[in-house]
């Protein structure tokens, strides 16, 4: 059984080879905690902000192999014994905490370009520290891993249309709002109509593309890493079908794989190996 997700990334499931499992369980621990204090309960943003500040400060004192504050020990004592026998990439992890600190400010994205800028901080350095810990650093697999991560966590927007609006979260870019003749209060109100349709249309489109992009990595990565991808791909994907399914109605209802999805996204999966071979 695979453990919790963060966002939409594989955590330690069977898949993972068991060496690399508690490698991966610290890393996930790590982002999800800081996510916690990002987004969960009622703290204000000052304190949200000062408690990340703190929590980076564990970070550097396990980067330095130096012993973390209690407050967080159970995330930073395996973190830091993993950097040390994984030599992980102390800016990736710095980038995470960059993307959750930038999530309590709360900016609105000017264009797509800023919101790629964004997935740079908080999904692509994901998918990089996996690649670490499978050896893999070439830099088409690298490119190849940001698109696929910046896919993910694009279409993971796209699927909470419907409830990101109530929160006053907000990452569909102003120039498409603007070239649709939508005012964001659309959004936020779960307004759907023609336009809001197409919108989404659009923004899953761009999508779907950057994730075919990415998508070779999953068929280049050998083992059980690469059967990993395979379905990662595929679930992003069924994602986008079921948005279209409901005819890009996604500020009303919000998509999700279910358990019947499973059999579907493993023929899928074959598939992709068997047009590689």
């Amino acid at each position: 059984m695979s453990i919790e997700h963060y966002e939409n990334f594989p955590v330690a499931s069977l898949l993972c080879p068991p060496a690399l499992r508690p490698a991966v369980t610290a890393i996930y621990h790590y982002a999800r905690t800081a996510d916690d204090i990002a987004d969960e309960g009622d703290a204000p943003a000052g304190e949200r902000l000062a408690d990340l500040a703190a929590y980076r400060v564990d970070l550097q004192a396990a980067l330095a192999g130096q012993p973390p504050s209690p407050r967080w020990a159970r995330v930073f004592v395996p973190l830091a014994a993993v950097i040390k026998s994984r030599q992980l990439p102390a800016a990736l992890l710095e980038q995470l905490l960059d993307a959750f600190e930038q999530d309590v400010r709360n900016p609105h994205y000017a264009d797509r370009a800023a919101l790629l800028a964004y997935c740079s901080l908080s999904a692509n350095p994901i998918g990089r520290l996996l690649l670490h810990l499978y050896g893999i650093a070439d830099a088409t697999s690298l490119q190849r891993s940001d698109a696929l991560c910046s896919a993910l966590q694009l279409i993971n927007f796209w699927q909470d249309l419907s409830i990101d609006g109530q929160r006053g979260r907000h990452y569909v870019p102003a120039a498409d709002l603007q070239r649709h003749g939508l005012p964001l209060q659309a959004l936020a109100a779960g307004q759907d109509s023609p336009a809001a349709r197409q919108l989404v249309r659009e923004l899953c489109d761009w999508s779907e593309a950057l994730m075919r992009c990415g998508a070779p990595l999953a068929l280049a990565v050998p083992g059980r890493a690469g059967w990993e991808l395979r379905l990662v791909v595929q679930g992003g994907l069924r994602i986008l079908e079921k948005i279209r399914q409901m005819d890009h109605a996604a500020l009303n209802c919000r998509p999700a794989l279910r358990r019947r999805d499973g059999p579907l996204l493993l023929w899928r999966a074959l598939r992709m190996r068997a047009v590689a071979a």
